[in-house]
């Protein structure tokens, strides 16, 4: 019993690591606003799938992750703080059950709430957050999946939002779906970067260590760029959105020629994306509310 009280708090504290909190609001955030915004209302629905996308859909994305790029993650110098723990090998069996066991509920819940549509629109989110990292499928490890898949991770909660509530697929909300899908894989490509180096050495492959680190952050403000454009389809004011991306662009600007072997350098443009999403989550807010009220 001693034993058991005694490793406890320390697999919490792994398990809370391994779901990245401060990632929390990218995925609960997308889902909610979009539920809200499609005329989904105040509803068990809203409250179940903003606690599920919340924490359990983390650990199920970052725990599977960090147990299976274990050896990756120890060679890499920027884990062990807030962008992601290097996951204790004691914890890798806790870690996937309860990343699995925590969702089951919520899932379980959402699919008899929702319709055919949202149902299948929750599976191919779950399957693309699971065959991200997994064994043999690794999406990962296939250049260009790995950003479209990384994407989707984000998206999908917004898509399953708008189809749970039932919007119609206007070309504002198509634009808006697209644009986002864009700046996902235009932010999983430059996060690739400066993962290079650690990459290579454990045999992992990306879309960065296709194209080198120089080659993934062009590509990524070709993304970030094409995401402020199809912005423009969105209408007014909706397309004010599609501004949002300058500051990105700006902020991995000075990378655009950064060489493989000074790859880490790219932590510093990473680490104010981490911060900057807060700020365009804020800012996105003000907009929708703008929207809301008529624009």
């Amino acid at each position: 019993m001693t034993t058991v009280s005694a490793t406890a708090p320390e697999a919490a504290r792994q398990l809370l690591g391994s779901s990245r909190p401060i990632s929390w609001v990218n995925t609960a955030y997308p889902f909610a606003a979009a539920y809200l915004m499609a005329g989904g209302g105040s509803t068990v629905e809203l409250i179940v799938g903003v606690l599920f996308f919340l924490f359990p859909y983390n650990l199920l994305m970052y725990g599977i992750n960090d147990v299976f790029d274990y050896e990756s993650d120890l060679r890499n110098p920027r884990k062990g703080g807030v962008e992601g723990i290097v996951l204790s090998d004691r914890w890798h069996r806790l870690t996937l059950w309860s990343a699995g066991l925590l969702s089951l509920p919520f899932v379980v819940f959402l699919l008899a709430a929702g319709t055919l549509v949202s149902g299948v629109v929750l599976a191919v989110v779950l399957a693309a957050v699971v065959g991200y990292s997994a064994p043999r499928i690794r999406l990962k490890e296939r250049p260009l999946l790995d950003s479209m898949t990384s994407s989707t991770h984000f998206v999908g909660p917004a898509v399953f939002g708008l189809a749970l509530a039932e919007a119609p697929p206007t070309l504002a909300v198509v634009a808006s779906m697209v644009a986002f899908f864009f700046w996902g894989m235009a932010s999983q490509a430059f996060g690739a970067a400066q993962d290079v180096t650690a990459d290579r050495e454990a045999g992992i492959g990306s879309i960065a260590t296709a194209l080198g680190a120089r080659g993934a952050v062009r590509t990524a403000m070709v993304l970030y760029a094409a995401a402020g454009l199809v912005m423009l389809l969105a209408g007014w004011p909706g397309a004010l959105a599609g501004v949002l991306v300058l500051p990105y662009l700006v902020s991995i600007l000075p990378f655009r020629s950064l060489p493989d072997e000074r790859c880490e350098e790219a932590n510093r443009g990473w680490r104010r994306f981490l911060w900057l999403n807060m700020v365009t989550g804020f800012l996105v807010t003000l907009l929708l509310i703008w929207i809301a009220r008529g624009g």
